[in-house]
């Protein structure tokens, strides 16, 4: 579980640091996300902040879980459609295999989900992928 910090803003919101993501993830009512610039969950999606992600979606207290939980998805589905030239793949192996063991409910939905694509490209869809419809309604693929 992640220690909660205040959340001063960011310096750039186009880029947050980990700190300041983790910060507004506690209280992300101080800049709501449809304040943020277009498609940020598309831009915080990358290598540099998905463990940032992945430890706020595996909180179960974190108030902007599912914003998170939406990015692994982003970020797994930009991995595996791109054949990992976007992301490593012994990254998004290593978070699944950690949400597979610590995970609740809709982590290891999520670690399912990821290998599903893995192993199944074609179940690719962008508006569950993407604009977080696994988010708002989470089920297993198969």
């Amino acid at each position: 579980m992640s220690v909660q910090q205040i959340f001063r803003g960011f310096a750039n919101p186009v880029d947050p640091t980990p700190n300041e993501l983790r910060a507004w993830a506690y209280h992300p009512d101080t800049i709501p996300l449809s304040s943020m610039p277009p498609d940020w969950d598309l831009l915080v999606s990358g290598d540099h902040l998905i463990l940032t992600l992945f430890d706020l979606a595996l909180d179960r207290n974190c108030p902007a879980r599912r914003f998170a939980l939406h990015c692994l998805y982003i970020y797994a589905a930009d991995g595996i459609r791109t054949s990992f030239r976007a992301h490593p793949k012994r990254r998004l192996r290593k978070m699944v295999e950690q949400a597979e063991q610590e995970g609740d409910e809709l982590i290891r939905i999520w670690a399912h989900n990821a290998r599903m694509l893995l192993a199944r490209p074609e179940l690719f869809d962008y508006h569950d992928w993407c604009e977080g419809g696994l988010v708002r309604q989470p089920r297993r693929l198969g």
